[in-house]
């Protein structure tokens, strides 16, 4: 999700953004008459992003810190200091997640097209709009301490339902039912090693297993605040 670069450079090589190829293709967005009539739910293309586009790309608003794909602060910078507008920017992210450039076969090189589509690429598109490259951003405080700032800023809360995080995601179990009385050796498995164990019910490899990447002192953090969330009951 970033803007186009020459087709002979890697999007993961490049360094400063291609700020040429982003005119053209701002242009050619305009002139098309790309625009975003339905309202967009920015709070919902953030846990969107965290959970489907986090784990490759940096995002301080998200407080997402992959480097798998670029920076999309550093790649959105630039354009908005050369007038770009947050219409404009929200047609870009749309149209590189539709047709992402370059585009291989080759995950580590461009991502797969269609990575969110319809509603779901319209609240990403305006989510990443409106904070991508915007100075001073960064994630909005959560609940539980620094625990619960990384349960928030990993997404955890789009795919699971935890009443302390005050989230109610459906796509992966309950937390507050399957890892109570759990010890913290089995929460940081499910972390770091999803498909170790599968919670009954649960098709495996739902969850990434990109959370092994974690920080140590993160990973340290996230696993306390759910053990004392779920085992407390609040």
């Amino acid at each position: 999700m970033t803007p186009p670069s020459p087709p002979s450079t890697s999007r993961f090589r490049r360094g400063p953004l291609a700020i040429a190829g982003l005119s053209a293709l701002a242009t050619a967005l305009v002139v098309a008459g790309c625009s975003f009539q339905s309202p967009a739910d920015k709070d919902r293309g953030r846990s969107l992003f965290t959970e489907r586009c986090g784990t490759c790309h940096a995002l301080a608003q998200a407080g997402t810190q992959a480097t798998i794909g670029p920076d999309l602060d550093a790649a959105f910078a630039q354009a908005r200091r050369d007038g770009f507008d947050s219409d404009t920017i929200k047609g870009v992210v749309k149209a590189q997640v539709e047709n992402p450039r370059p585009s291989t076969t080759n995950p580590a090189i461009s991502m797969p097209a269609d990575l969110v589509k319809g509603k779901d690429l319209s609240d990403v598109a305006a989510y990443v709009a409106s904070v991508a490259g915007v100075a001073g951003a960064k994630p909005p405080v959560a609940p539980g301490g620094p625990g619960g700032q990384v349960f928030a800023n990993n997404g955890c809360g789009s795919c699971h339902t935890m009443q302390a995080a005050g989230t109610s995601g459906t796509t992966g179990p309950d937390l507050d039912k399957t890892l109570k009385g759990k010890p913290a050796s089995y929460v940081e498995e499910s972390i770091v090693d999803p498909n170790a164990e599968i919670a009954p019910g649960y098709p495996p490899n739902v969850m990434p297993s990109t959370f092994k990447g974690l920080p140590p002192d993160q990973l340290k953090q996230l696993v306390a605040f759910i053990l004392k969330s779920v085992n407390s009951g609040k």
